[in-house]
């Protein structure tokens, strides 16, 4: 069994592939956001990108930046937090949420109150509002004028660094 990354103990086929794949709609909010986290996991931005809300004056979410941080982090779980209403017959709901990551080096949650609507029958993710959080070092903190960790010989401020 292949599990699914959202945590819903289930196989990845079972839970969140299908909604993924277009071949079933998520029957709550909580189920999309799921899937979504799932999305990140696998990859699939085109479905992060079409379950979100489009409407006038709200700007369109940014394919590149979102291809990036799903394909440059290692996701490590998502843990729900809270469910307000989003169940099979609401047409709103809140699902409060952490995602954890790994990127650069660095651990981080991903904390956010997302914000669901339902329109035309299917789940669409409106708008959310993120929580600060404290990232975590996972590494040990490499000074300016060490040595490079890549291996190049250069000063870490000249190399590495200078990308930071």
């Amino acid at each position: 069994m292949n599990p699914c990354p959202c945590g819903s103990g289930r196989a990845y086929s079972e839970c969140c592939e299908p909604y993924i794949k277009g071949t079933a709609l998520p029957p709550t909010a909580e189920a999309l956001m799921r899937s979504r986290y799932s999305a990140y996991v696998v990859h699939a931005i085109d479905y992060i990108i079409d379950t979100c809300e489009r409407r006038s004056g709200k700007q369109d979410i940014d394919y590149k930046s979102t291809k990036d941080w799903s394909e440059q982090s290692a996701w490590l779980g998502l843990k729900i937090l809270s469910v307000a209403k989003g169940g099979v017959d609401d047409t709103e709901g809140v699902v409060e949420f952490e995602a954890l990551y790994e990127r650069n080096g660095l651990r981080d949650t991903h904390r956010e109150q997302g914000h669901f609507k339902k329109m035309d029958g299917k789940w669409l993710y409106d708008d959310g509002t993120v929580a600060p959080v404290t990232v975590v070092r996972t590494g040990p903190k490499i000074g300016r004028n060490e040595p490079c960790p890549c291996g190049s010989g250069k000063k870490y401020k000249h190399c590495c660094g200078a990308k930071a």
